[in-house]
Order: structure tokens, then C-alpha cells, then sequence
């Protein structure tokens, strides 16, 4: 899908000085969105996502990489050289956005730091992704998204009662400070309209996770007590969760009280609304087990599709449990174009996840693969020299 309308980014330049997870898939959600990406990465190694993972495709680059890495392009800088330095700093007098994730102080010591930066370009929105933030006890503390899941309360809440801790699978702390920090980027760039100014943005993958936290929080402030894991179940409404069919599991969705009746309508178990332990959601939520347990012998009568085409028919939330590859090739997400062939110079062509918010008067394209690593070092520099903002000599290198 393409536009002829620019795009709400185009313009904006970023500089992204992060690696892995977090910090990448930051930029390319604005790179998706129009902007100028330019990944700066070490020489020879390169972002070391590049070399993560098993498995390959065709090429050296890892299908995570590849994964975080469209609407960008690559230049190498060895930022302790104090020539390549100048290079960057060149670069920030064109930039609106820089992102960096290294651990707090580093980027103090290479001298790329928001104050030595803004000092350059007082314009400059400068985005620092941690996995703590960069003040506090825990400051100086390696962070991943597994250390930020089990600081966060998240790890203590997933999985089921009496088993062993479960990560949420879905990397929660790393990809919420990601989107954050999108978030605080753009609201820094629409308040440097008023102030001329760009700002700092400190962000961190526990506070991510912990900010994701509603339902947990809230839980353990309106009871004092710590959540346990509940499996699929919701800790604010009841019955919403997998429940099991003759053929095996499907999840139900009566949230409120409304669908609540529906539901044991639909299920020819009316009786239900007459015990004092199912009477109201709060009452539901407090005795979810032996709820399930009371719908358990209904649920086993049928098949899952059976139950879902009934409930759906008379507007109570159901559907099916699909894996991964199920749901990239169901009917909606196929409808709603969430897989996408991506060109690529090595790879040929590869799948790759769309764009999870639609504009219609500017959608969203790849305009640019993921990038080899250097691939556009000579472009960059050209575009530097042409500025006047490095010698002539500089885009030979």
C-alpha cells in the first residue's frame, strides 16, 4: 500500500543509537510513520541483534533483526573515535530525535550525552531507554525484559497458582518501552511547536512493565493483598477466560452483568442468577473457581465452535485459541493486512508483521528494508558534506 501524501513524520529526522529490542522497535515506529531513520551502529559487529537468535532465513542478519529494523538506513561509527564522533555530531545538527539505550552513564563517557548533544542542537529530543532509569538505587543494574518482568510484579502474577514463575512470553517490558517512548518523543516534539526547545525523556523497561500493571495494581490496593497467577481469567470480571469444550479449549468473555445473563441464557442455565456466589460480577470474581467448575458440565456437551457460533450469535464474546500460525493467516488479520512480504537485497523476500494502526490519509509503507549494515554510509556522509557539515574528503570514507 502506498500514498502520494506525505507521511505525519516525514521530515523529522532520528538518529537511533540503541540495539536489541526496546530502543529499535521505537525508531521503526517512527520510521513507519515517515521518518528519516538513521541507524548508527558499531563497526564490523553492528547492532548485535544482527547475530541473535538460532536461526537464519538466507542471509547473516537475524530474522529478529530483520523483524526490528525496516525504514531505516546504516552507518557505522566507532563513537570512542574521535573522528567518527564528529561525524555523529554533524548528523545530530540535521537530527530532531536521538535514541539510545546503553546503561546509564555511558553515553556521558563517549561525550554523546543529552547535555553535550542539546549543547550542539537545542532542538534535539534525546530518548534514553534503560532497563531501570537513569536515577535510582537500581540505576547501574543490567536490565532485560526478563529482570524487568520479575522487578515489576508482572512475573509474580502470570502463569497458573502453584507452578513455577511464567514470563509473559510476549516481551511486555521491552516493547512497552518502546511504544512509551514513542509516546514521550512525540508529545516532546509537538511542545517544541510552542517552546522551540526539545527536552529530555528518560524511560525504562521496569517502569514499562509496572505501568502496564492496572488491573494488578489496582488489585492489590482495593484488597492488600499481592495478585497470584489466575491463568486466563481476569482479575476484574468473571467468567472471562478459557473454558473447556467437548473437542477442547475456547475462551468466553461475559464481562458485565448484561452479558452475564446472556451467557447463562444462551446456556439454558438461568439458575445460576438465583445463587448468591454468581449474583453480581464482584461476587463472580470472588468465586471464579467454583463457577467454572458449575459451568463445567454444560461447557463438555458441545464442541468449541459450536459454543462460539452460539454465543457470538446472541452478541456474548467468544472465539477460538489459535497459535501463531493460525492467527497470522486468519481471515481478520488477513483482512486487515497484519502480514507482509518485505523486499529485501539478500533475503529475496521475507514475511514480516504490518502495521498494527491503520491512517488513511497516510499509510503507513516500507519505503526502506531493513539495511545490511553500512549500506548507506557513503549516501549519509554525501548528505553531510552536502550541507557543509563535513569536508569534502569525509564521503569517500
Amino acid at each position: 500500500m502506498t500514498s502520494k501524501a506525505e507521511q505525519p513524520l516525514s521530515g523529522i529526522r532520528v538518529l537511533d543509537i540503541s540495539q536489541v529490542m526496546a530502543g529499535p522497535f521505537c525508531c521503526m515506529l517512527l520510521g513507519d510513520m515517515g521518518a528519516d531513520v538513521i541507524k548508527i551502529e558499531p563497526p564490523k559487529t553492528g547492532d548485535s541483534t544482527r547475530h541473535s537468535m538460532g536461526f537464519r532465513l538466507k542471509g547473516e542478519d537475524s530474522p529478529g533483526f530483520l523483524a526490528l529494523n525496516r525504514n531505516k538506513r546504516s552507518i557505522t561509527l566507532d563513537l570512542k573515535n574521535p573522528e567518527d564522533r564528529e561525524v555523529l555530531y554533524a548528523l545530530v545538527k540535521t537530527a530532531d530525535v536521538v535514541v539510545e539505550n546503553a546503561r546509564p552513564g555511558v553515553a556521558a563517557r563517549l561525550g554523546i550525552d543529552y547535555d553535550t548533544l542539546s549543547a550542539i542542537n537545542p532542538k534535539l529530543v534525546y530518548a534514553s531507554i534503560s532497563g531501570f532509569g537513569q536515577t535510582g538505587p537500581w540505576a547501574q543494574h543490567p536490565g532485560f525484559d526478563l529482570i524487568a518482568q520479575a522487578t515489576s510484579g508482572v512475573l509474580s502474577s502470570n502463569g497458573f497458582p502453584d507452578m513455577e514463575p511464567a514470563k509473559n512470553s510476549i516481551a511486555v517490558a521491552d516493547l512497552g518501552a518502546g511504544l512509551f517512548s514513542v509516546y514521550g518523543i512525540l508529545s516532546a516534539i509537538i511542545g517544541r511547536q510552542t517552546s522551540g526547545k526539545g527536552q529530555y525523556i528518560d524511560a525504562s523497561l521496569l517502569e514499562a512493565a509496572l505501568g502496564l500493571s492496572i488491573w494488578e495494581t489496582t488489585e492489590y490496593w482495593g484488597t492488600g493483598k499481592a495478585p497470584t497467577p489466575i491463568g486466563s481469567a481476569n482479575r476484574m470480571s468473571a467468567p472471562y477466560q478459557a473454558v473447556l469444550a467437548r473437542d477442547g479449549w475456547f475462551v468466553i468473555g461475559a464481562a458485565n452483568q448484561g452479558l452475564w445473563l446472556t451467557f447463562i441464557k444462551a446456556l439454558d442455565r438461568e439458575e445460576l442468577q438465583q445463587d448468591p456466589r454468581y449474583a453480581t460480577n464482584a461476587a463472580r470474581v470472588a468465586n471464579r473457581t467454583e463457577l467454572i467448575g458449575d459451568l463445567a458440565g454444560t461447557l463438555i456437551t458441545r464442541t468449541r465452535q459450536e459454543w462460539i457460533d452460539l454465543l457470538l450469535s446472541v452478541g456474548v464474546p467468544a472465539a477460538p485459541i489459535l497459535d501463531y500460525g493460525e492467527a497470522v493467516v486468519s481471515e481478520q488479520a488477513v483482512a486487515r493486512e497484519m502480514v507482509q512480504m518485505i523486499p529485501h537485497p539478500v533475503e529475496g523476500e521475507f514475511r514480516a508483521l504490518g502495521f498494527p494502526v491503520k491512517m488513511r490519509g497516510t499509510p503507513q509503507q516500507v519505503r526502506i528494508p531493513p539495511p545490511l549494515l553500512n549500506q548507506h554510509n557513503e549516501e549519509i556522509r554525501a548528505e553531510l558534506v552536502a550541507k557543509g557539515l563535513l569536508p569534502a574528503e569525509e564521503s569517500a570514507q
